[in-house]
């Protein structure tokens, strides 16, 4: 399953996946991970859920993410929650692009039972029309 927190800076995005993460950790059998584009949330994030720097790993541009995502859930088949903040810093700003990947994520989660939520900073009007059915 795939979730969208959309909004523009300053809209509580991150505030709000910090306490879906707090959840997930609360209810899942297994790990949860938060992948970011720094590592600013290190002392916001609980100790229970994985935090990883996308920097760390030279991440850019929505191919290299898909398959940075796919390897972290290959690596651990027990991530029930997979979280990505600050997606369109992480990918760029090219809507197309991460559309496409979230279409390839959505069948790979469906597949593996994996939740995976992003925060994306833009309108929802700004991302292709399939997209609006995962924003929450």
């Amino acid at each position: 399953m795939i979730k969208l927190i959309i909004g523009h800076r300053g809209s509580g995005k991150t505030k709000r996946l910090l306490a879906m993460v707090e959840e997930a950790v609360g209810v899942s059998n297994g790990n949860v991970v938060c992948v970011e584009k720094s590592s600013v949330l290190t002392y916001n994030l609980t100790h229970q859920a994985r935090l990883i720097d996308s920097e760390a790993y030279q991440i850019t541009g929505f191919d290299k993410l898909f398959g940075f995502l796919c390897g972290i859930l290959a690596g651990n088949y027990d991530i029930t929650h997979l979280f990505v903040d600050a997606t369109l810093r992480i990918g760029g700003h090219d809507y197309e692009a991460f559309a496409e990947m979230v279409r390839r994520l959505d069948t790979l989660t469906k597949d593996h039972g994996v939740e995976i939520t992003f925060t994306v900073s833009c309108d929802v009007e700004d991302l292709p029309e399939d997209m609006k059915q995962f924003a929450i």
